[in-house]
């Protein structure tokens, strides 16, 4: 990520990663993985063939699980340090080296543990549901009900070895791979007559540049650098999504989502009515583009003037700024959610600077439960950036509340992972509108946060149906070209925008440089459900005020010790109700008939 010209307070921004290791040649590192490959072998010979046996005792289970624990939790800090090395600067190759080898030698310990979870899957169901119910374990009967749910889908010990094995030279080096040609392509582009390099999140922002030309300029661009990568990239797509196939084959998984649905705790009937349901109400997404035509005084809207800002404002918002109105908006809605904020700010656990090397995008690692989770985000002083770096600490304070759930069950699956980020942004949406007297700015907070949301509920449903599409294509025809996956691309994008949008030649290849696609298939859907769960949550927030606060942070701090519908019941929503998705797209609804109202009394 290359610094743009402009200051933005996000300088010398730098996540401090010594509360893992102090760096890259930390002597504890080797110490730790020694211990760690101790522990496992000592492990391996005191558990193996008891956890199958019919007389496992619930003590022996409950000790087992907390060693197994302590020493997946060991494996994790030392992976994650790894990982945040390499995002923070893949450039280096002693960063990209050290992760090869971390995962290498991690995998390698995890052999010696793999025979736990296959022993527990083939135990009977009768013993199973004995040991299951017993009180000692009551604080991991999630985890033990869940993974017997892979009883169907797993193999052989010596088969699942190899796969894990071979994992580092298939998936995992061709995701490395991904990340390095994405991170790493130059973009030309020339701008008021100057001659630039831009990296890929760079040029990205210029679409939501005020001037059409730079726009369009900055399109083609994008295009450009894709194109010129284009027979590497589609290589990368094909063999992952091969490679899921055959998983797929081995595993006996019935279809494509059937792995993910599976890890997110989801069944198919759920995820195919939140798709269906999210198709039929496209129409919504039309409505809007042909009202912000109007708006932006043009006859035909491209892909390039989708994000244009119906108000232009060069304003660039301080770091300093931007963590002014975050901790604002969360100590409004909760002083503890504020108070956990801040940690991150104070204690250096986001990493915010633009410099070279960086990968783009934005995430929150959560690590391990022993220490906390570290935010990563490229701030350019852009309100949007305001609203990601408030995106990805509502995932912070969500992993940082759920660390009491343990190694095992801490993290969500990914169908309620995104719901603690969206709240989080709709907090600070919310108290941006509030705070605004001036109609104009009104109006155009409110456009923008309508194509957030649109991005969030309907681009996801698109780039999944995309995903299913290539998925099944790949299947059925062997590899594809990219003109084919160009095809399926295009066809499904068209879809969501009828006839408001038209997308030309220049965004037929766009689909090169997603990264959800590559490190994690069939992931999007999650924003989707993520998103209408919140506009959910936010109305019952506004219709209970403050004692609908607890039932929130209880709900995060619950991890993943259940299952996703009874952790969201918590705060009275029922995600079985078929009434609950149409539910969200209503609220979302009346989102834009108040913009079109606000539209009627407002010039730009």
């Amino acid at each position: 990520m290359k610094k743009s010209g402009k200051k933005t307070g996000a300088e010398g921004v730098k996540w401090d990663l010594r509360d893992l290791y102090k760096g890259l040649n930390d002597k504890k590192i080797e110490s730790d993985l020694k211990r760690i490959h101790l522990n496992s072998k000592k492990f391996e010979k005191k558990y193996r063939n008891k956890i199958k046996s019919e007389r496992l005792t619930a003590a022996t289970l409950l000790n087992a699980i907390k060693e197994i624990e302590k020493i997946s939790e060991g494996l994790g800090k030392i992976l994650s340090f790894a990982y945040l090395l390499f995002a923070g600067d893949t450039n280096n190759p002693k960063h990209g080296a050290f992760l090869q080898s971390m995962q290498e030698k991690t995998t390698e310990i995890r052999q010696l543990l793999l025979f736990f979870d296959l022993e527990w899957v083939t135990l009977s169901n009768k013993t199973a549901k004995r040991l299951i119910n017993d009180k000692k374990l009551s604080a991991y009967k999630h985890f033990l009900q869940h993974e017997r749910k892979y009883k169907n889908h797993t193999l052989s010990e010596p088969e699942e070895k190899i796969l894990a094995e071979k994992s580092n030279t298939g998936s995992r080096a061709f995701s490395r791979l991904f990340d390095e040609v994405i991170n790493n392509i130059k973009f030309d582009i020339t701008l008021n007559g100057k001659k630039q390099t831009m990296t890929e999140t760079q040029v990205l922002s210029l679409q939501y540049h005020p001037d059409r030309k730079t726009r369009k300029i900055a399109t083609a661009s994008l295009t450009d650098g894709l194109d010129q990568n284009s027979h590497v990239l589609t290589y990368i797509f094909n063999t992952l999504v091969n490679e899921h196939s055959v998983n797929d084959r081995l595993r006996s998984y019935p279809h494509t989502m059937a792995s993910r649905n599976l890890s997110n705790e989801i069944d198919n009937k759920t995820v195919r009515a939140l798709i269906d349901t999210t198709v039929k109400n496209f129409s919504m997404v039309e409505t809007y583009y042909n009202l912000k035509k109007k708006l932006l005084g043009i006859k035909k809207m491209y892909e390039y003037d989708r994000y244009a800002p119906v108000l232009s404002d060069d304003k660039s918002i301080n770091y300093g700024e931007c963590k002014k109105i975050i901790l604002e908006a969360f100590g409004d809605f909760s002083p503890k959610m504020a108070q956990v904020a801040k940690m991150f700010f104070d204690k250096n656990w986001i990493d915010a600077e633009l410099r070279d090397g960086k990968r783009g995008g934005a995430f929150s690692h959560s690590t391990v439960p022993g220490v906390h989770p570290y935010v990563f985000v490229n701030y350019d002083g852009k309100m949007r950036d305001v609203m990601t770096v408030a995106h990805e600490l509502g995932h912070g304070i969500h992993q940082y509340l759920s660390r009491k759930q343990g190694y095992f069950q801490a993290d969500t699956p990914l169908t309620t992972a995104e719901t603690a980020s969206v709240f989080a942004e709709m907090l600070v949406f919310h108290k941006l509108i509030e705070s605004q007297n001036n109609e104009k700015i009104k109006l155009a907070l409110l456009c923008g946060k309508l194509e957030d949301i649109f991005a969030t509920v309907f681009r996801q449903i698109v780039l999944t149906n995309f995903e299913e599409k290539l998925h099944l294509a790949r299947r059925e025809m062997g590899e594809l070209p990219k003109e084919k996956i160009n095809e399926i691309w295009m066809e499904t994008n068209k879809a969501m925008y009828g006839k408001s949008v038209e997308l030309t030649d220049s965004y037929k290849t766009w689909w090169m440089y997603i990264p959800h696609f590559i490190h994690s298939p069939f992931y999007c859907y999650a924003y989707s459900f993520g998103e209408l769960l919140v506009l959910s949550l936010y109305n019952k927030y506004l219709i209970e005020g403050k004692p609908f606060v607890p039932k929130y942070i209880d709900m995060l701090s619950s991890g993943g010790n259940d299952v996703p519908e009874n952790i969201v019941g918590k705060t009275g929503v029922n995600i079985k109700d078929p009434k609950f998705w149409q539910g969200g797209f209503d609220l979302l609804s009346n989102m834009v008939e108040e913009t079109v109202e606000l539209s009627r009394n407002v010039r730009l």
